[in-house]
């Protein structure tokens, strides 16, 4: 077989592949057996019918088309392979030259991923912000806490912001009552703006079983956009009432014994996130330093198939919530759909780009992927969607993310092993210790004196056994997957 790569552009090449007659056998095998169980032909057994009166029953040309159908594929995935192409999305084949008992020749144009020349990683710095808990933000968490231990009180007023009413609600189109209009008993804070147009105008001010009516757009369907008139009755009206500030509320709300202690402990956590935050912010920059230090072209094709792929899944959603294009639009406050379409398309091509500097990085460093790195990452994402790191394991599988999942666990990895060797200091320029932000990794087994971190349920039992076998059987069953799709990790 012989086969020669052209490339089109930095993100494009063109295979021409020539296959001698020979190496065919296995494809005219394959179809000549599928025919044979077919075609009938009287005097012959299913699948005894010469391959000879295949050819004369069904006619030579539908053999060969059927034949070359079946060994392009393989022709062409044995190509790459051998040429270690990383090719992106699937290629445009051409059939060239097809001389029955002497050659098969065809091309292959397809994106592949871009050769990128990295910049220095020596020596790199990024600065992020310092780290400061104001006094306001700890009176905005301790007023949270705050509003947690409030109680409801009936009160003999007319109905002001803030206030929890209950209401009667009877909406009503062209003078016909509508079912899915119509309630009793909700609880509704006045002032909100959580439930419908003109809602919070007509109640506020009403006493107990006072009434007011309004007109208001509805928004879902089967009536969306249509005038409804709205008659509102308050049934009662509760005013909230907020716990004094002192070392009482303190040691009711936490397990301090004063305000004081309390506060404290509010500007120790506050400080731990922003702490959290520098962290990432630190990851976000020395990206942004990356990009812009590296001249990565993108396949615009990649890009395209992206885009419509997200369209698909944002029309479907739309069609779900009863809605178009244009109440979408309107709703999230964007231009138009094709600036939206623009914002989307410049996020994908910086995301692509990172991905590919990102594995150059990876190969550089000859980064791979072992049972902790899949392991950690499988707990962390099984956590995030609420489900066993088997069921998520199973999710990957079914929806053939498995090779996508494992690239994305290297480069996580090398932008990890990168940003350790960076020097990144604060807005005051004080250098900022990373030991204290990074995510440990997932054990599969915990020592018994740390059964207490384990009891994630809080109901005194040992939950890292079960964690211990969910994740084996799951990394199991990725490791399974990536053996039969090759070397995942560089994909």
């Amino acid at each position: 077989m012989k086969s020669t790569i052209e490339e089109l552009g930095p993100t494009r090449v063109r295979m021409a592949i020539e296959v001698p007659w020979g190496d065919l056998d296995h494809a005219f095998g394959e179809v000549y057996k599928e025919l044979g169980k077919q075609v009938r032909v009287p005097g012959f057994r299913p699948g005894k019918v010469p391959n000879r009166v295949l050819d004369q029953r069904i006619g030579r040309p539908v053999v060969l088309e059927q034949v070359v159908q079946h060994a392009i594929p393989e022709v062409y995935s044995e190509v790459v392979r051998e040429n270690s192409v990383r090719v992106l999305g699937q290629p445009d084949i051409e059939v060239t030259r097809l001389d029955d008992n002497d050659t098969l020749a065809f091309t292959a144009e397809v994106d592949v991923a871009p050769k990128v020349e990295l910049p220095a990683l020596d020596e790199l710095a990024v600065t992020v912000d310092d780290v400061e808990v104001t006094d306001e933000e700890i009176d905005q968490q301790v007023s949270v806490m705050r509003e947690r231990f409030s109680m409801l009180t009936g009160v003999d007023r007319p109905a002001q912001d803030g206030d929890f009413v209950s209401i009667d609600l009877e909406a009503r189109v062209d003078d016909e009552v509508l079912e899915d209009g119509t309630t009793s008993g909700m609880s509704y804070e006045v002032g909100s703006g959580s439930l419908m147009d003109g809602l919070d105008d007509a109640v506020r001010g009403l006493s107990a079983d006072g009434a007011a009516t309004f007109g208001t757009e509805l928004q879902q369907e089967p009536h969306a956009g249509r005038q409804a008139q709205v008659t509102v009755t308050v049934r009662s009206v509760k005013a909230k009432e907020l716990p004094e500030l002192d070392d009482e509320f303190a040691s009711t709300a936490s397990e301090f014994d004063t305000l004081a202690e309390l506060r404290d402990d509010v500007r120790t956590r506050l400080q731990r996130v922003k702490t959290m935050q520098q962290g990432a912010q630190a990851r976000d920059k020395l990206v942004e330093h990356l990009l812009q230090a590296t001249e990565v072209p993108v396949p615009e094709g990649l890009v395209d198939r992206e885009i419509e792929w997200r369209n698909r899944a944002m029309e479907s959603e739309l069609q779900q919530a009863g809605m178009d294009w244009d109440a979408f639009v309107q709703m999230s406050g964007v231009e138009s759909r094709e600036a939206y379409e623009a914002d989307q398309r410049t996020q994908i091509e910086e995301a692509v780009r990172t991905q590919f500097v990102l594995d150059a990085i990876a190969d550089a460093r000859e980064i791979t992927v072992d049972n902790d790195d899949l392991s950690a990452q499988i707990m962390a994402q099984a956590q995030r969607s609420r489900m066993s790191p088997e069921q998520y394991a199973q999710q990957l599988q079914q929806g053939g993310n498995i090779a996508e999942f494992v690239a994305d666990v290297r480069r996580t990895k090398a932008l990890a092993q990168l940003l350790e060797q960076t020097t990144i200091t604060d807005a005051s320029g004080n250098v900022v210790d990373l030991d204290a932000l990074r995510p440990q990794t997932v054990r599969a087994a915990a020592p018994a004196e740390d059964d207490a971190e384990d009891d994630v349920a809080g109901d005194g039992t040992d939950d890292a056994p079960d964690a211990e076998v969910d994740t084996a059987v799951a990394v199991e069953a990725v490791e399974g997957a990536t053996e039969d799709s090759g070397d995942v990790a560089k994909a």
